[in-house]
C-alpha cells in the first residue's frame, strides 16, 4: 500500500477528485463537496481541482431528492489523488463485499480518502479509518464509536488526519472543501471561494456539531447556555448550576432568555430534551423506558406526559405510526 500523498500542502496542479455518490445521500452533501471545487476553478486562473463523479455501480446514484448523478462505476476508476466519498442513508445496505475493496483498492494507491455525512461509516467499515480520527452525524456518532472502537471518534465539526477527512454533515463538508482549498492555493483564495458562498465563518475542524441550529438571535451567553444543556440532555443539569459554569446570574441568564429567545431557560431546556426525545423514538429502536431515561425523565408517566403535549400524541404512538406508515 502506497503511503498517502500529502494534498495538504501549496500546489498548483489540479487536484485530480473523484466523488463517490452513493444512492440515498442528500443533495445538500453532496453540492457541499461539488460546488466549493466548482467556485475554485471559476476564481482560479487555472483549474484548481479536476473532478469525476463515480457510482457504486453502473447504475446512476439516486438522491433523496430523486437528482440523479451518473459516473463512472467504482471498478472502472483507476486512480484520483482524492476521493470524497458522499453517503447519506441505508448505510449496511451500501456496505457491499465489493464497495469496501473498491474503496480499499483506491485507498492502497496513495489516494486521500474523505467521508461526508454517512461516508465516514463506509471510509471505517472498509478499515480505512483505523487509528485515524474522524468523526461522521452527531446523530451516529454513539453508534460509530461503538461499532469501529479503532478509529479515534470525536464530535467535531471535521477532522483532519494523515491522508484522511472526515465530515459530520453538509455545512461542515464546505468548511472541509475550503480547508483543502486554503492548503492548496493559500488563505486569501479561500476566503474568496467562501465569500461567493457569502460564508464567514472560519474553518474550524475542532468546533464541535451542534445538535439544533443555533439561530442568530442568541447571545453568546445563551449560546453556551445551549450548548451546556445539549452536552447534558439524560442529566438536566439546574440553572443556577448552568448560570454559575457561566459566570452569571440565574437572573441574568432568564432575562437573556426572555429578551432574546422570548422563552425561559427552563422552557428551552426542556424542549431541547424533548426534540432529542422524538429523535429517539422515529430513529432508533429504544424501549420508551430508555428514551425517558436518555432525555432526563425519571419516571416513565412524567415522560409521557410531557411527550404528549409537546408533540401532540403519544411516544407509542408516533412510533406505531412510524413502523406503519399509511399513505393517502
Amino acid at each position: 500500500m502506497q503511503s498517502a500523498k500529502n494534498i495538504l500542502q501549496p500546489e498548483h496542479r489540479a487536484l485530480k477528485t473523484a466523488v463517490l455518490v452513493l444512492d440515498e445521500c442528500n443533495t445538500l452533501s453532496f453540492a457541499s463537496a461539488v460546488d466549493p471545487m466548482r467556485a475554485a476553478n471559476r476564481l482560479a486562473d487555472r483549474p484548481a481541482f479536476d473532478w469525476d463523479y463515480v457510482t457504486a455501480t453502473a447504475e446512476p446514484a439516486m438522491l433523496t431528492s430523486a437528482l440523479q448523478v451518473p459516473g463512472i462505476p467504482l471498478a472502472r476508476l483507476q486512480g484520483c489523488d482524492l476521493m470524497i466519498v458522499v453517503a447519506g442513508f441505508q448505510l449496511a445496505r451500501h456496505a457491499t463485499p465489493s464497495l469496501l475493496a473498491g474503496l480499499r483498492r483506491i485507498a492502497g494507491t496513495g489516494a486521500t480518502m474523505a467521508g461526508i455525512d454517512g461516508g465516514p461509516w463506509l471510509l471505517a467499515e472498509a478499515g480505512l479509518l483505523d487509528g485515524h480520527p474522524a468523526t461522521t452525524h452527531w446523530e451516529d456518532l454513539e453508534n460509530f464509536a461503538t461499532r469501529f472502537p479503532d478509529v479515534d471518534v470525536r464530535p467535531d465539526r471535521f477532522t483532519v488526519s494523515n491522508g484522511r477527512l472526515t465530515s459530520g454533515g453538509a455545512i461542515p463538508a464546505v468548511e472541509m472543501m475550503l480547508h483543502i482549498i486554503a492548503a492548496r492555493h493559500g488563505a486569501g483564495f479561500a476566503s474568496r471561494v467562501s465569500g461567493l458562498f457569502l460564508y464567514d465563518g472560519a474553518p474550524d475542524p475542532g468546533k464541535p456539531q451542534s445538535r439544533t441550529g443555533v439561530p442568530h438571535r442568541h447571545t453568546a451567553l445563551t449560546a453556551k447556555a445551549n450548548s451546556l444543556m445539549q452536552a447534558s440532555l439524560d442529566d438536566p443539569l439546574p440553572l443556577a448550576h448552568i448560570a454559575d459554569q457561566l459566570g452569571t446570574s440565574p437572573r441574568t441568564l432568564q432575562q437573556q432568555f426572555r429578551l432574546r429567545l422570548n422563552t425561559t431557560p427552563q422552557d428551552h431546556y426542556l424542549q431541547l430534551r424533548l426534540a432529542e426525545a422524538r429523535r429517539l423514538v422515529t430513529d432508533t429502536d429504544l424501549p420508551l423506558m430508555d428514551v425517558a431515561l436518555a432525555t432526563g425523565f425519571a419516571s416513565q408517566s412524567s415522560f409521557a406526559r410531557a411527550f404528549r403535549t409537546a408533540h401532540g400524541q403519544s411516544a407509542r404512538d408516533l412510533r406505531q405510526e412510524r413502523a406503519h406508515p399509511t399513505h393517502h
